[in-house]
């Protein structure tokens, strides 16, 4: 970290939506908006699921996990953002700018392999049922804790091989939040493994979540096309159709910025995207197509 000590860039600019200034009032009343609906709806299907005692089961446990994740990552970044559209406070500090990197990177990439994780109990329960709530009972914990740690070691690493560059030039960043790409375009000094260290961590951390997620619910498809009754293969694909609907927007977002980051125009768009609005999209995806979420709530 010794080229912290060196820089001469003491604060970073965020160019945000600048483009789009004349519809900074309303930019900011939607993402005002997103935000306390994605906070509120998440809290509500987390309370949900600790009063309820009928949701007490492992899906319903990583949708908890998954609530509060998702409240964590739109608040490490969309505040930033309100403050950029309605006061004009588009300047970070270096300081704080790596860590909003270092928060965001953790709950992305732990949001990635939450996903899996959840992928991975509904084809447990499909394809292996008689064993599930054995095998779910010991190793449920520990894999709720799997993408935490996963997101803390990858977002570690990013965060020093990028903070370790020297900045003594441009502080222009093209994005409403402090990203990898924009930031790694910046330094005076090489940031070529840097950036590769981006690339290895979008494969692994982004990319592979995907392939595993595609495997595991191909062998689910298989199953359940086994099944000879129509009512069983409904019940077996409703419980997976939540969580492919979200899983499939987030992914395909996040892939196209950073497998492959590049620092291209339209990536902060894209990171809008899954950074705001299928968040907020979430909440709604489980409560509108769960009966047992719905019931729950009707209850309350």
């Amino acid at each position: 970290m010794s080229g912290i000590n060196q820089t001469i860039v003491t604060e970073f600019i965020l160019l945000a939506f600048g483009d789009l200034h004349q519809f900074r009032i309303l930019l900011f009343m939607a993402a005002l908006f997103i935000y306390m609906t994605c906070v509120s709806g998440n809290v509500i299907i987390y309370l949900l699921i600790k009063l309820d005692a009928s949701l007490h089961t492992p899906m319903y446990y990583f949708i908890s996990v998954f609530a509060i994740l998702e409240i964590i990552f739109v608040s490490t970044i969309v505040p930033k953002l309100l403050d950029i559209l309605i006061a004009g406070g588009n300047r970070i500090s270096f300081a704080p700018c790596f860590l909003q990197l270092f928060c965001a990177v953790i709950t992305g990439e732990a949001e990635c392999f939450l996903l899996t994780v959840m992928a991975f109990d509904r084809h447990l329960a499909i394809t292996n049922p008689l064993n599930y709530l054995r095998i779910m009972s010991q190793a449920c914990t520990k894999l709720a804790l799997f993408p935490w740690i996963t997101g803390i070691v990858s977002s570690s690493i990013l965060t020093i091989f990028t903070a370790s560059l020297e900045y003594c030039g441009p502080n222009i960043i093209n994005h409403f939040f402090c990203e990898l790409a924009p930031l790694q375009k910046l330094p005076c000094s090489d940031s070529h493994v840097s950036s590769m260290a981006t690339s290895v961590v979008g494969i692994i951390g982004i990319l592979l979540p995907f392939i595993v997620i595609v495997g595991f619910y191909i062998h689910v498809i298989i199953k359940v096309l086994a099944i000879k009754t129509e009512c069983g293969k409904q019940k077996a694909f409703s419980t997976c159709s939540s969580h492919l609907i979200v899983s499939g927007l987030f992914f395909c977002t996040a892939m196209a910025v950073y497998v492959k980051p590049s620092d291209r125009h339209h990536d902060k768009y894209l990171a809008f995207i899954y950074t705001v609005i299928i968040p907020v999209l979430n909440p709604f995806i489980y409560t509108l197509r769960n009966k047992d979420v719905k019931s729950a709530f009707i209850k309350l």
